[in-house]
């Protein structure tokens, strides 16, 4: 068992290893006392994971209801919030209470707003059941709902007080979900770390997955902690996630966060090398990764196609986009250029 400290605004424990959801209803206890827990997930993760988690939460004599909605990208939206907002106000949640979010990212996602949003605040437990949700979207406290105009855009900062990665759930994935969360290990290895990117690139996955994990969150952690609020070092993480967004949007959400992340990062490695941004041709080796853990290496979309998209982006302002270059392989460095700008380089 790893456990990764996380000192942001909260300072918190991410707990990764074998049925670390066992230490559920313990954790609730000792931090919160004899709350109300409400747990969050879509259709999917219920039939597979609820059972468990209230099992952990029956043994410490915690009550708890569940909310459940239907899988996929299209109910991180303004809608399904609101309709959890009422679930909780319907069923006397206070804000003493716990919301504990399980499922991917997009649970993750909804949950952690809800709870920055509910009576202006209530206790946050992440439960991450997809590897990208373990490595990624589960720490650092980016929380959000989509809005038609783009992916991300109504949302606050909320850290969570624990979370817990429990390998055991990733039995469950289907290879493709999987391989989704691979294209942000691979980020973290371009944007930070060579021998992790070349233990990925060999596809030395399953012996490693434990440590995999706990690398990626690490990394993660120390960019938070130094950039809580994404005005600067943050925005690292971001690789490949402004096409990646642009790709998802124009695909009405059907291909998945991962698999755009992967077209997003060869294309801007590609451009950048095209460019003279970077010093090493790193989309080769890019490539060969993507490939080695089932990721697409082309893109349906034109670039050109893609601008429109990224014009919406959170991470445009004042006519400018930051866009985050690969300069070799475990290093990256951003750059804000002009709409403009990037509009060409994307022609």
């Amino acid at each position: 068992m790893e456990t990764v400290k996380v000192n942001a605004s909260k300072e918190y424990d991410v707990i990764i290893g074998q049925n670390t959801v066992a230490l559920l209803g313990k954790k609730i206890k000792s931090f919160f006392g004899d709350v109300n827990v409400c747990i969050v997930t879509d259709d999917n993760v219920a039939a597979l994971h609820a059972e468990k988690a209230v099992k952990y939460l029956d043994e410490e004599n915690l009550k708890h209801k569940t909310f459940v909605f239907p899988n996929g990208e299209k109910s991180k939206s303004p809608e399904v919030l609101f309709e959890l907002l009422e679930f909780l106000a319907s069923n006397h949640f206070s804000r003493k209470d716990v919301l504990v979010a399980l499922g991917g990212g997009v649970t993750g996602d909804l949950t952690g707003l809800a709870a920055a949003m509910y009576m202006r605040g209530m206790h946050l437990v992440q439960i991450p059941t997809t590897l990208l949700a373990m490595v990624d979207s589960s720490v650092g406290g980016k929380t959000a709902v989509n809005l038609k105009a783009g992916k991300n855009l109504a949302g606050v900062f909320n850290q969570p007080e624990l979370v817990l990665c429990d390998l055991q759930m990733l039995l469950t994935l289907s290879s493709e979900i999987f391989a989704d969360g691979m294209a942000e290990v691979i980020k973290y290895g371009v944007i930070a770390d060579k021998n992790l990117f070349e233990t990925v690139k060999e596809g030395d996955i399953a012996r490693n997955l434990e440590k995999i994990i706990a690398r990626c969150v690490s990394i993660k952690s120390a960019i938070v902690n130094e950039d809580e609020f994404d005005t600067g070092k943050r925005q690292l993480l971001n690789f490949g996630h402004t096409l990646a967004h642009s790709i998802e949007k124009m695909s009405n959400f059907e291909i998945p966060h991962g698999k755009a992340v992967a077209m997003g990062m060869l294309l801007i490695s590609e451009i950048s090398w095209k460019n003279g941004f970077s010093s090493e041709r790193c989309q080769d080796e890019i490539v060969d990764a993507l490939l080695e853990n089932n990721l697409p290496i082309t893109c349906p979309y034109k670039t050109s196609e893609l601008y429109y998209a990224a014009e919406n982006d959170k991470k445009s302002s004042s006519g400018k986009i930051s866009i985050i270059i690969p300069e070799k392989i475990g290093q990256c460095r951003i750059m804000n250029i002009a709409l403009a700008e990037f509009k060409e380089l994307l022609e």
